[in-house]
């Protein structure tokens, strides 16, 4: 069994001292009693055994109502590929993504201008509760290709196509899915457990 060290980059933004700071009009936080999410190892090696065995590429262990938006985390293997079939772009109208790359190599392709853009299927799977409503392409024109590495982070706002252009072997990655109009439902730690079955034994 693969065993995957989870280890999500944080940002933190400073500010210079000089620049005065607007009080808090509302000193309350944007969650009330809110508590935090914890997903374990053991968990996220459940989601990427399953996709290894019956051929996921897109799973999402959670949808969380963190209050004014919804954080999504989504488990992702995608195996070998030479080059892109048809409609492989993808842009997402209201979601935006972040990945974090955890094994394998593999050539990305981001940018907002779609070739032969098409509307995805409202009743597609991952538009229904992963990632909302959005466009499939061809290609994307005047793009940028990233070649994506363990460690590295690639960030993918909502209207950004992406296209894997080339996969060596396979890529693992957790996607974290920004989600400011809550379109997609809700998924805690009992759904999650019930979807990955025996996978998972606590």
């Amino acid at each position: 069994m693969r065993k995957i060290v989870l280890g999500l980059a944080a940002a933190g933004l400073a500010i210079a001292p000089a620049c005065a700071q607007a009080p808090n009009p509302n000193p309350d936080p944007s969650c009330k009693m809110c508590e935090g999410v914890y997903i374990p190892q053991e968990e996220i090696q459940a989601y990427m055994d399953k996709a290894y065995k019956e051929r996921h590429v897109d799973q999402q262990d959670r949808d969380i109502d963190i209050g004014k938006v919804n954080i999504a985390i989504g488990v992702e293997h995608r195996g070998k590929l030479e080059k892109p079939g048809a409609h492989a772009v993808a842009e997402h109208d209201l979601v935006s993504e972040v990945y974090h790359i955890i094994d394998g190599t593999a050539s990305l392709k981001l940018g907002p201008k779609l070739v032969n853009k098409q509307r995805r299927p409202a009743d597609e799977e991952t538009v229904r509760l992963y990632n909302g409503p959005g466009n499939n392409g061809d290609d994307i024109e005047g793009g940028v290709t990233y070649n994506l590495k363990p460690g590295d982070v690639v960030v993918i706002p909502a209207g950004t196509g992406h296209l894997f252009t080339h996969i060596d072997d396979h890529i693992d990655y957790i996607m974290v899915r920004i989600d400011p109009d809550k379109i997609t439902p809700p998924k805690d730690e009992a759904a999650s457990r019930a979807y990955l079955g025996d996978y998972y034994k606590k």
